[in-house]
């Protein structure tokens, strides 16, 4: 059995699990409709909404697409789900979500509906752990055809974590953070993570300067 009907089989699994069986007669799998992929953002986003690959969907409230403008032409991609994300259902919020905001609004001179905002992995971690490989690997299809459907002009990332995930290098941050990025067709701009610069308010200067180069590129 290919890995795709393996996920598939898994999700009907959670499914049903989630519905209080515990016991299921053996059943087939679909291999027309398991291969099939969305054919646009708003099919991909309930796929999202409904999916059970991992076992991140155990813990979750919801599971969280994106949210924002769906030509937009910055996409923002952060790592991972918060637990003050998940339990709200929000995706600018606490202290980390005001600076965001802040970037988008005071410096890029942008509404945050301008923006299309995502995460790496879209549900929450459990206990907060840092999530596995096998996690992301369910999670980063869902991703990439995001980014497909949107087509940004520049993909902004926040934080080392969020970098890795997306371009699969694991160089020094620091070599890289500010940078124009030719990845794929698109430009990737890697940037701090808000929950940095509440650690490290010196640091606002430099994102600012970072945050200055992606508009330029607008």
């Amino acid at each position: 059995m290919k890995s795709f009907q393996n996920l598939l089989l898994l999700q009907n699994l959670y499914r049903l699990k989630a519905l209080g069986f515990e016991y299921s007669d053996p059943f087939s799998v679909n291999h027309k409709s398991s291969n099939e992929k969305p054919s646009n953002l708003n099919e991909l986003t309930k796929n999202i909404s409904t999916c059970h690959l991992c076992d991140l969907s155990k813990s979750r409230s919801q599971s969280m697409s994106g949210f924002g403008n769906q030509n937009a032409d910055i996409m923002i991609i952060d790592y991972s789900v918060s637990l003050n994300e998940d339990s709200t259902n929000s995706y600018y919020t606490g202290r980390s979500g005001e600076i965001l905001t802040n970037m988008i609004e005071n410096v890029l001179k942008l509404k945050t509906e301008d923006v299309y905002f995502t995460h790496a992995i879209k549900c929450k971690p459990l206990n907060s752990n840092t999530p596995s490989n096998s996690e992301w690997d369910s999670c980063k299809d869902h991703l990439f055809s995001q980014i497909e459907f949107v087509k940004p002009k520049i993909i902004v990332t926040l934080g080392k974590d969020a970098y890795a995930k997306v371009t699969s290098e694991n160089e020094n941050f620091q070599s890289v953070r500010g940078h124009v990025i030719d990845f794929k067709e698109y430009k990737l701009i890697p940037i701090y993570h808000p929950n940095h610069l509440l650690r490290n308010p010196d640091d606002k200067k430099i994102a600012l300067n970072d945050l200055k180069t992606i508009k330029s590129c607008l």
